[in-house]
């Protein structure tokens, strides 16, 4: 029984520690190519990953075939709201190194070439 409790605990705090990081919830893009969607970021191991949830466009909300796709992958915290890794960009089916700035309810995010010289960003905002 002892041995029982002390698992359920360290699974609580283990669980409590992911949820503690403030990039976790769902974070909604900027338009690209007249959509946008919202991405559900979660741990995945020691990083962070966002998986589309849900795509809107003019028209509103609709089906599209990145939703489940991850687009955020494998952003390890630096420290000071900085993550490192991996982004996909729907539009050109491309994943470029990635980087995320954390500053309250805005996430900026940038997809990096040539090493991180050159760089695309867009601010996500907050949803839940």
């Amino acid at each position: 029984m002892t041995r029982m409790l002390a698992a359920v605990a360290a699974l609580l705090l283990g669980a409590g520690a992911a949820l503690a990081d403030p990039v976790l919830g769902t974070w909604q893009t900027e338009p690209d190519d007249g959509a946008f969607a919202h991405v559900r970021m979660q741990p995945c191991g020691d990083a962070i990953c966002g998986t589309i949830a849900r795509t809107f466009n003019a028209e509103g909300e609709y089906r599209s075939d990145t939703i489940g796709r991850q687009i955020v992958r494998g952003m390890v915290p630096q420290g000071d709201g900085r993550y490192e890794g991996r982004v996909w960009r729907p539009s050109n089916d491309k994943v470029y190194l990635g980087k995320i700035d954390l500053a309250g309810d805005r996430l900026k995010l940038r997809g990096c070439v040539a090493g991180g010289l050159i760089c695309a960003s867009q601010t996500w905002a907050r949803v839940d």
